[in-house]
């Protein structure tokens, strides 16, 4: 069982952190994270996943994780976590497109900066992350092979909504078959070094692989 631990469905403004004035509050957000995932690992997560992007999160939670005797909870990182056009139909899923006040891109990264990207990572991996997480997935299929060639780690796409709603719609319209463009991009972040990949096609996919 895996957790997403993260603070946007919870907050007025729709960001993933705690906002003062017109400032996210990092250290604040974070003791707030730490809490959440030791609560989550008391529910029975076996990997705990933040993905809010504050600074020195890894460590923190890793270090509240251990003293409350949850040494064998993991904790997937998102790592990479970019300031993307993506995430649209998930935020409107959980009511928050609307609250957002300004862009996460202040502490997302930014999508032309490859750089920082593994930069981040490097940090999360320093601090005691198990896995790392890219997200949205297929843009940035460089970055999956990139994390997985430097630091060795399982890395995980996330197929985002974005992505799943084009794919949807756009066979929905006859412009694609359906089938074979969700298990080319699926293959895509395999063959990109993927260890696992995140989606809303995952009942399907199953269900398709089951039967060949």
């Amino acid at each position: 069982m895996i957790t997403d631990v993260a603070l946007d469905p919870f907050t007025s403004h729709g960001h993933d952190g705690i906002l003062i004035g017109d400032e996210i509050v990092n250290d604040g957000t974070v003791d707030h994270i730490c809490e959440a995932a030791v609560l989550q690992a008391e529910a029975g997560a076996d990997i705990v996943a933040p993905s809010e992007m504050m600074d020195g999160r890894i460590g923190a939670i890793r270090e509240r994780l251990d003293a409350a005797g949850f040494q064998n909870v993991g904790i997937m990182s998102y790592a990479t976590k970019f300031s993307s056009g993506f995430y649209g139909p998930y935020r409107e899923a959980i009511a928050t497109k609307g609250l957002l006040k300004g862009d996460k891109a202040s502490y997302y990264v930014d999508s032309a900066n490859g750089t920082e990207a593994l930069r981040d990572a490097a940090l999360d991996v320093e601090e005691g992350a198990d896995m790392l997480m890219v997200k949205p997935g297929l843009p940035y299929l460089d970055i999956c092979w990139r994390m997985k060639e430097t630091f060795g780690l399982p890395v995980f796409a996330y197929q985002v909504s974005g992505e799943y709603a084009m794919i949807r719609m756009a066979a929905e319209r006859g412009a694609i078959d359906g089938d074979r463009v969700m298990m080319e991009t699926l293959l895509s972040f395999k063959r990109a070094g993927c260890d696992g990949i995140l989606t809303y096609f995952a009942m399907e996919v199953a269900e398709k692989l089951a039967k060949s």
